[in-house]
């Protein structure tokens, strides 16, 4: 390890306990034990992720009341929008992660808030960069990933109108399956774009995969495996639907469908390569694929039905004219 970064670790410690004494010597006591949680769950230095007992008491911040859920998202924010360290950042989006997973609805709700004030890239991390040293530049790659994907995952659960962790019980997946077969075309297409773009933004992967040896990034990693099996699972249930009303829908339903579904081929080797063949699911892929097949031949079809269509009045004004 060089100089610079061993200077970096002693400085952000010693920043920490700063923090801490600073925090703690506030005028404002319920915000204060607010932010000293916050901090303790993201220190600077230890490339391991924040232990269960820091994250547990992170998520416990939401059971007190609303007030105090919004000051620990408040403070999580400023941490993470404050620190130009990347171990940093990451912590405070896998705490973030944690949040979105185990948190509670009141604190799910502040951090949507963000989201719906803050639009599409409302962790605002599209231009960090952690310049200490060839392997913390990396390592802000997947920071700016790992927020892509978090994003995303607060866009899917509006889309679908529930977290993604909310649909683990069985009593939910029979009433998931039986609301898909009552909801419009059009609904199924757009949940379909949603969950897709998730699956981009995780196969848009880092290039430094020798990475996921520190603890954090394969913790980071194995997390986003667990919400991807979620999403192809999602994507399944809707695919098998639309194949079902293949028939009934219209040319710009074929068209979307059809784009979502080649979209979705189109991350398969990145997916592959992150997880390394973990969450295959080869009866997904082999379900898209055999539904493009099942797209391309019916629009062909009715292509074909549109010519004949054609030809049949142009003989019949030909015939009228004469």
């Amino acid at each position: 390890m060089g100089y610079r970064k061993n200077l970096r670790i002693v400085c952000g410690s010693l920043k920490d306990k700063g923090s801490l004494i600073k925090t703690v010597l506030s005028s404002k006591p319920h915000k204060s034990a607010v932010r000293c949680v916050i901090l303790r769950a993201t220190t600077h230095g230890s490339s391991s992720p924040p232990s269960n007992h820091r994250i547990a008491a992170v998520i416990s911040l939401g059971l007190e009341s609303k007030t105090e859920a919004c000051s620990c998202i408040q403070a999580l924010m400023d941490r993470l929008h404050s620190t130009s360290d990347a171990l940093v950042a990451l912590k405070c989006l896998y705490t973030i992660h944690n949040i979105i997973g185990k948190g509670f609805f009141i604190l799910k709700d502040q951090l949507s808030m963000y989201e719906y004030f803050g639009g599409r890239n409302f962790l605002k991390l599209l231009l960090f960069r952690d310049d200490l040293d060839p392997e913390t530049r990396e390592m802000s790659k997947w920071v700016r990933w790992y927020a892509a994907i978090l994003e995303q995952n607060l866009v899917v659960s509006k889309v679908l109108g529930c977290h993604l962790y909310s649909k683990r019980a069985k009593n939910v997946i029979g009433k998931e399956k039986d609301n898909i077969s009552s909801s419009l075309n059009s609904d199924l297409l757009n949940d379909i774009d949603a969950l897709v773009e998730f699956a981009c933004q995780v196969g848009d992967l880092p290039d430094s995969l020798h990475l996921q040896r520190k603890s954090l990034v394969y913790e980071i990693v194995r997390s986003i495996g667990e919400d991807y099996r979620l999403v192809q699972r999602e994507i399944g249930t809707r695919v098998a639907e639309l194949e079902a009303r293949m028939i009934s829908l219209s040319s710009s339903e074929w068209t979307q469908f059809l784009n979502s579904l080649t979209k979705f081929e189109d991350c398969k080797e990145g997916i592959s390569l992150l997880f390394r063949n973990r969450n295959r699911n080869d009866e997904l892929w082999d379900l898209v694929k055999e539904t493009k097949a099942k797209l391309v031949a019916v629009m062909k079809d009715r292509g074909n039905d549109g010519k004949r269509t054609l030809v049949v009045r142009l003989l019949q004004r030909t015939s009228r004219a004469s």
